[in-house]
């Protein structure tokens, strides 16, 4: 296993897929469960140490609402570890997206977008952190900004057509 993800609920599993759509593409293994930090945090400890002793290299930690789940796990590991704030709840995810982003001094939390989006990016961030040591996965994303760029110029090109500009 490269990358544990740890939602802190069952509800934020489109952001977990999210995050194993891109982990499948570029081929890059990982573990997803489900642990919160406030209630079930042994587990959440278990977990962090059996990533650690597995051989992950980061963790990805997603929660909502009070989401201190990405603060706890970077309290109990060294690995980077990146906080996805969910979205929902009765402030939109304005106070995940705090929660998460506020850590103090001494306990980084790298913090991507909310929600899918975030999930999307939090897996991007930790292939760029593992790519870091295998020239195989960073040919992988460098294709993928490629791919990316690619559908933007098509997306264009239908859009001129339509305006009768191409």
């Amino acid at each position: 296993m490269d990358v544990l993800i740890l939602l802190g609920s069952e509800s934020d599993h489109d952001v977990g897929r999210a995050a194993c759509k891109i982990f499948d593409e570029m081929k890059v293994g990982y573990e997803l469960k489900i642990a919160s930090a406030h209630r079930s945090p042994e587990r959440v400890k278990e977990l962090v140490r059996g990533a650690e002793s597995e051989g992950a290299s980061v963790i990805i930690a997603g929660a909502g609402l009070s989401a201190h789940l990405a603060g706890v796990v970077a309290a109990e590991t060294l690995l980077p570890v990146i906080g996805v704030p969910m979205g929902g709840g009765p402030l939109n995810g304005m106070d995940s997206l705090l929660s998460t982003v506020n850590m103090p001094g001494g306990v980084p939390v790298a913090t991507v977008s909310v929600g899918k989006a975030g999930g999307t990016n939090a897996a991007l961030l930790a292939c760029r952190i593992l790519a870091l040591s295998d020239k195989d996965l960073a040919a992988r994303l460098a294709s993928y900004r490629d791919k990316m760029a690619r559908e933007v110029e098509k997306a264009d090109n239908r859009v001129q057509k339509e305006l009768g500009k191409a």
